[in-house]
């Protein structure tokens, strides 16, 4: 389902690295390295609680014709891997089901009273994620809101569309959840929130968008099954985990995320998190960033062409967009575009790709990795995740470090929380 290009980086032999591979394939599927008790994910697909999978669907049903906006409350892994699943399969301005919108995800007050103007006078439901229930800004933000929705509907009626999704016995969010009698959803122990998007965490906001989230657990369950092999003929995320510890140590500090679609922009956000969080750490690591082209080559494409050479690029091409749309004919041609007409938007879109990865390559010497996905439908998100997901932890583990920690992020945290006046701190 997804293949995977190196032409544009350059030759790498990759024999001398299989027996190391072999090694950590065996570490991530027996769950015996470093971070071990948070790789739940790795046999998610077979082993994921039906009955709650079940309540995840009949709770989006239940709501979807007497909803016109759902906010998505949680940070971090709480929100971006179903942004990007969201934003990937329905587009930037979906004409069916609910819309979504995010919160929870910034201190800024001009930003929230934004959102709640918005939903004033819409029919909302209210999703809020979080493992504790004391993640400052979804905190605050799920304060404002249930705030907002008790006046609205009364306690009563907030319960029936304020949605939990937390740990599955204790935290403040649960034991406030329970009390309150919200329905609840669980963030299982062993997974941590940037590989959570396949749980309640991304299922619940994909299903409440009118997502078929049994096809996005296909897939996931397809690429389980396809990449259960150390071969590195054979497992292509293992093959791009190990050409990026490569190109690293070729001097490339810096993997710019490229997509051609723009409803992929989220996609590579979420990609950011995932392994910048997952392998900056211990002085190592390559700096995650992304751009969408064409639009971004008007501002980064100099630096990218004849800049500093400290960056790859790792260019997700999606083979059939499902665009229709057509360059029609004019008569005057006064903008001289005929020589494009009737050519279908999506054709020129492949063309500049094509010229783009010359220019950066062969003139520019910047390395491409391509990775190509057949569409943005639910199962290939899905197959896109777990594929994402074991090339982390590879070449996290060949960089001898625990992909699934994050100890620097605390830091902040605690100075804030001591300028903030926060007891104990």
């Amino acid at each position: 389902m997804i293949q995977f290009n190196d032409t544009y980086a350059g030759q790498f032999d990759l024999a001398p690295y299989q027996e190391i591979v072999t090694k950590i394939h065996t570490m991530i599927r027996n769950k015996t390295g470093a971070g071990n008790d948070f790789l739940g994910w790795v046999d998610w697909a077979l082993n994921y609680d039906e009955e709650e999978f079940n309540r995840i669907i009949d709770a989006a049903e239940r709501l979807k014709d007497e909803t016109d906006v759902v906010v998505v409350c949680g940070i971090g892994g709480s929100y971006l891997g179903a942004r990007a699943a969201i934003e990937m399969i329905k587009g930037l301005y979906p004409s069916r089901g609910p819309e979504i919108i995010y919160a929870g995800n910034t201190f800024s007050g001009t930003y929230m009273k934004q959102v709640m103007d918005y939903i004033k006078d819409k029919r909302t439901v209210v999703n809020v994620i979080s493992k504790s229930g004391t993640t400052t800004e979804t905190a605050l933000a799920f304060r404002i809101l249930r705030e907002h929705m008790e006046k609205k509907y009364g306690r009563e009626g907030a319960r029936e569309r304020i949605l939990v999704t937390t740990d599955k016995a204790r935290g403040v969010l649960k034991e406030f959840a329970d009390h309150e009698g919200y329905e609840t959803f669980v963030i299982p122990d062993d997974i941590g929130g940037r590989y959570s998007v396949m749980t309640a965490v991304g299922l619940l906001p994909m299903a409440l968008a009118g997502i078929n989230i049994r096809e996005v657990m296909k897939g996931f369950l397809k690429a389980n099954h396809d990449l259960n092999t150390p071969d590195l003929e054979k497992n292509s995320a293992y093959r791009y985990a190990v050409e990026r510890r490569i190109l690293q140590a070729r001097g490339y500090d810096v993997e710019m995320y490229v997509s051609y679609e723009m409803q992929m922009r989220s996609f590579m956000e979420w990609l950011k998190q995932l392994f910048g969080e997952s392998e900056g750490k211990e002085g190592k690591g390559i700096l995650p960033d992304s751009v969408i082209f064409s639009t971004d080559l008007h501002s980064l494409g100099q630096f990218i062409q004849e800049g500093k050479k400290v960056l790859f690029e790792t260019v997700i091409e999606v083979k059939e967009p499902g665009c229709a749309l057509t360059v029609p004919f004019d008569q005057e041609n006064a903008d001289g575009m005929n020589y494009l007409a009737d050519r279908r938007l999506d054709w020129v879109n492949s063309r500049a790709m094509e010229g783009t990865l010359k220019a950066h390559k062969e003139t520019g010497n910047v390395p491409n990795l391509i990775i190509t996905v057949p569409d943005m439908k639910p199962e290939t998100f899905g197959y896109m995740c777990y594929w994402f997901f074991v090339a982390c932890a590879m070449t996290c583990y060949m960089l001898n470090i625990n992909p699934f920690n994050q100890p620097g992020v605390e830091v902040y945290k605690r100075n804030m929380f001591k300028l903030l006046g926060k007891p104990g701190f």
